[in-house]
């Protein structure tokens, strides 16, 4: 029964989401919906809507239907994740649209109701197994670290909309905290500081765009815009 199902990664991102199919990272997109708002539907998704962002007029409206990690728009979100489903390479040559196998992260600190409506997501776009994860102890074991033995290792995640913090031991979180400080925070103090110093007003895209390009936090780094994972045992 293999043919028939397949095995999917979900990292649902303020900023980006990943899926993860066959090992291999094949849908790297940005968490943007692009929606007509005179009839409520969707018109594109990802970097196209990314496009649109601070160009479009009174008709479209561009959204952010994930909000600091959780479902904020359960509809754009649902039809975003279908959407980005579809277009991962080997499951547009299916003639058939299989079951899914889902793995999916979601931060520590989130509630009974916000992990209930991840899943029921999931299981709307032909989840035939949902598993979650917590961010923190997916990023321990995608960079090695040995979460069975009885070690603490704190693993700082920083995302675009938290910050997740958790020491890890005997595969559990020992202790863990999420905050609301994150990549949204530093792209809006960006905004923030050009309009008060320079009396400039510049867009959400801008502002990122600054961040990645001039953003580092050593200035002794080969390359500051590879992602850095630092390991702490205790």
């Amino acid at each position: 029964m293999g043919f028939f199902t397949e095995e999917i990664a979900i990292d649902l991102g303020t900023a980006n989401t990943l899926i993860i199919h066959n090992d291999k990272v094949v849908i790297n997109s940005p968490s943007i919906v692009a929606i007509d708002r005179t009839t409520n539907k969707i018109i594109a998704i990802g970097e196209e809507a990314k496009s649109m962002q601070g160009k479009t007029h009174e008709n479209i409206k561009t959204i952010r239907p994930l909000k600091d990690g959780v479902i904020a728009d359960f509809d754009a979100s649902e039809k975003m994740i279908s959407e980005l489903i579809r277009s991962i390479p080997t499951l547009k040559k299916r003639w058939f649209s299989p079951s899914l196998t889902l793995v999916i992260c979601i931060p520590s600190g989130i509630t009974e109701v916000e992990m209930r409506a991840v899943r029921e997501s999931a299981e709307r776009v032909n989840g035939k197994e949902v598993h979650l994860i917590h961010e923190p102890m997916a990023a321990a074991i995608g960079i090695g670290i040995d979460i069975v033995k009885p070690k603490g290792n704190m693993v700082v995640d920083i995302g675009g909309g938290t910050t997740e913090i958790a020491v890890i031991a005997l595969s559990g979180i020992v202790c863990e905290k999420s905050l609301k400080v994150a990549g949204d925070v530093l792209t809006n103090d960006i905004v923030y500081y050009m309009r008060s110093k320079h009396n400039l007003y510049i867009g959400d895209r801008t502002a990122e765009k600054i961040k990645i390009e001039v953003g580092s936090v050593s200035e002794s780094l080969d390359d500051p815009l590879k992602i850095c994972m630092f390991k702490v045992e205790i």
